[in-house]
């Protein structure tokens, strides 16, 4: 069974599902906006703006989607409010298509320098550990031989909760415990899957973000130490942002773009919440692309990031 295959299972069902509560609320607030008009004139645009901002797309986002009808306004000129659906959603795909260039044919590229590593990133509370307990599991059972390391020493229950994790995904986790230096846990996670021919290893790392100068250094030991065991590590830094917390995203995502070289994000517990627009602003304004949402709290209930899917589950009336 290949990679696509078990991300796949059930994807339709568990997107439509984990989008609910943004599609009823999105809906919602488009059709009040709309509510006895015939024509997209400014009117209809400024509320349409107030729609979008207020299910956190986020303004810079807003205002190009703003730009885009308006200009079709003026080239059609004359735009029912019968349209502004599919045009809304043909922007907003279009959008996701241009600031995001990579669509992941590759979920795991074939490396000559060892295992693929993933350095996984995000403040506290986010969903670090489960999601990486949710790739880890994903991997193995599209039989790729895991292994994860446990590089955030500051919390125990980190330490434990990765172990736990690691336990029902069924895969070796590389754990030192409490306080000792997260660059040495890192060495011996990429050792340990070097030594073992293992084709993907996982790292969490601290999610503290209270001293910005702090965590590059620390971030950035890490990197310098996997490198000497597996040249080019890590291939992907991933960084967790937790869906429900809105605009907050776009802070976690200012503050870690700025001290690492962040190249993929997952957007996790957007089936707890109304605010998954914040996938299209995140993935607009940093140009980093989305490569997992989480639609669950199962073991399987992390998706690959299907750009076109994602906007037709959110305008499916």
């Amino acid at each position: 069974m290949g990679l696509f295959d078990i991300f796949s299972k059930n994807k339709e069902e568990k997107l439509d599902k984990g989008l609910a509560k943004t599609r009823t609320s999105f809906f919602s607030k488009l059709s009040k906006a709309v509510a006895g008009r015939s024509t997209v004139d400014s009117a209809v645009l400024d509320d349409l703006e107030e729609v979008l901002i207020s299910s956190d797309v986020g303004i810079a986002t807003t205002i190009k989607i703003i730009e885009r009808i308006e200009d079709r306004v003026a080239r059609d000129k004359y735009l029912g409010t019968d349209e502004l659906n599919k045009i809304l959603k043909e922007e907003i795909t279009a959008l996701l298509f241009e600031n995001t260039s990579s669509s992941f044919s590759e979920i795991l590229p074939d490396s000559d320098n060892g295992p693929y590593v993933i350095m996984v990133v995000g403040v506290n509370g986010v969903g670090k550990t489960t999601t990486i307990g949710k790739l880890a599991h994903q991997f193995r059972m599209a039989g790729k031989k895991v292994v994860v390391g446990a590089a955030d020493t500051f919390r125990a229950a980190a330490v434990d909760q990765l172990t736990i994790w690691a336990q029902r995904a069924g895969v070796p986790v590389v754990a030192k415990g409490m306080g000792v230096d997260p660059a040495s846990v890192a060495f011996e996670t990429l050792s340990y899957a070097k030594e073992n021919n293992m084709d993907v290893a996982i790292l969490d790392t601290a999610g503290r973000l209270h001293n910005k100068v702090n965590l590059m250094n620390e971030l950035g030991k890490i990197k310098r130490v996997m490198q000497k065991v597996i040249p080019g590590a890590p291939q992907e830094v991933l960084l967790i942002l937790d869906g429900s917390t809105g605009q907050n995203a776009f802070e976690q995502a200012k503050q870690f773009t700025s001290v690492t070289e962040v190249n993929a994000l997952a957007i996790t517990k957007l089936d707890g919440t109304a605010k998954g627009g914040v996938v299209i602003g995140v993935s607009d304004q940093f140009s980093v692309p989305v490569k997992y949402i989480g639609v669950g709290e199962k073991i399987d209930d992390l998706q690959l990031f299907d750009r076109e899917a994602f906007v037709e589950t959110i305008f499916q009336s």
